[in-house]
């Protein structure tokens, strides 16, 4: 268990995952947390953060920094989704090591997992097939990370693990018009459709992959659980256990926004990944299980995008 004193590094805490596991931090009473931007520290230079670890000590980090993005973004940029993330895994990862962190948590994504796996996916499906070629580079890069981790704690003894979270919304997320993932990008959608009295809107594919969602301060209070009470070699997943089409999220998107038109598909554009459920048999076994049904979740997102200042971004 970690001491409610211990000093806590969150390596991300800007973005939507880190920010929510500082808040998690705060609310159950941990006092000693060590952050720093990335002006402060980038976190791809290996002897920077060589020299963060040996001034600083951390004894716990979370390590939830990393370049994200949608599929557009992920198709764009492959060579620097797979370089820049992994550079700071491998960076954080060494130095945690090298000067004695007590326990890291390893954030990761459901995408590392084939895109044909047996569904829902168990830990286990990893590496037994093909990746999905829109992500491909940010899977290999966090694959890489967590099986460092593995290879750590078998070659070392630390005590490292992985998590691997489903889709992810809520407070401090992208809401880029090209670089966001689906949830996000369809909350900024409809409302500008709103705002503008647009007849229709046109959203990628056909509609019919299937996908989950996990509210983000739901995974931090899962990452802190974790921190807490699971050790193991093997990476756990966090997710619900339920999913819905895109066609039914993005009316349930539309129906909180309050846009009333017509939603049409493009259907030239590619659907990804035909189904992602994960099997959250393990979280459940260690008795936890998410708290904010996807309706409540879109609601609190969709407030914070009316006060997010990357909403004005074009």
């Amino acid at each position: 268990m970690m001491e409610k004193d211990a000093k806590i590094y969150v390596a991300g805490h800007q973005g939507m995952v880190g920010s929510a596991i500082v808040r998690e931090l705060r609310r159950q009473g941990y006092t000693h947390l060590v952050t720093r931007t990335h002006q402060e520290l980038d976190l791809c230079r290996q002897n920077d953060v060589e020299a963060f670890f040996e001034a600083e000590k951390p004894e716990y980090v979370f390590l939830a920094a990393a370049k994200v993005g949608g599929i557009m973004a992920n198709h764009d940029a492959p060579a620097d989704f797979l370089y820049e993330n992994m550079l700071l895994e491998m960076n954080v990862l060494h130095s945690a090591w090298q000067n004695g962190c007590r326990k890291l948590e390893f954030l990761g994504s459901s995408c590392i997992y084939p895109r044909m796996a047996p569904q829902p996916m168990k830990e286990s499906c990893l590496l037994t097939g093909e990746l999905e070629k829109t992500n491909e580079a940010y899977a290999l890069a966090k694959i890489s990370g967590l099986r460092y981790c593995e290879y750590l704690n078998r070659q070392y003894g630390t005590d490292f693990i992985s998590v691997m979270p489903t889709n992810l919304y809520g407070p401090n997320d992208n809401y880029h018009p090209t670089h966001s993932h689906v949830l996000p990008a369809l909350i900024r959608r409809f409302h500008e459709a709103r705002e503008c009295h647009a007849d229709q809107v046109t959203c990628w594919g056909d509609g019919s992959p299937l996908r989950e969602f996990l509210y983000v301060d739901d995974l931090a209070n899962l990452c802190v659980f974790l921190m807490n009470h699971y050790s193991g070699n093997e990476t756990v997943n966090a997710g619900t256990g339920r999913e819905l089409s895109i066609k039914e999220l993005t009316e349930l998107v539309a129906k909180v926004v309050g846009y009333k038109g017509v939603i049409c598909w493009d259907t030239s554009k590619p659907n990804g990944t035909p189904r992602k459920l994960l099997d959250i048999s393990k979280t459940e076994a260690l008795g936890w299980k998410y708290r904010t049904e996807l309706e409540d979740g879109i609601r609190l997102a969709y407030e914070d995008f009316l006060h997010n200042p990357t909403r004005t971004e074009r």
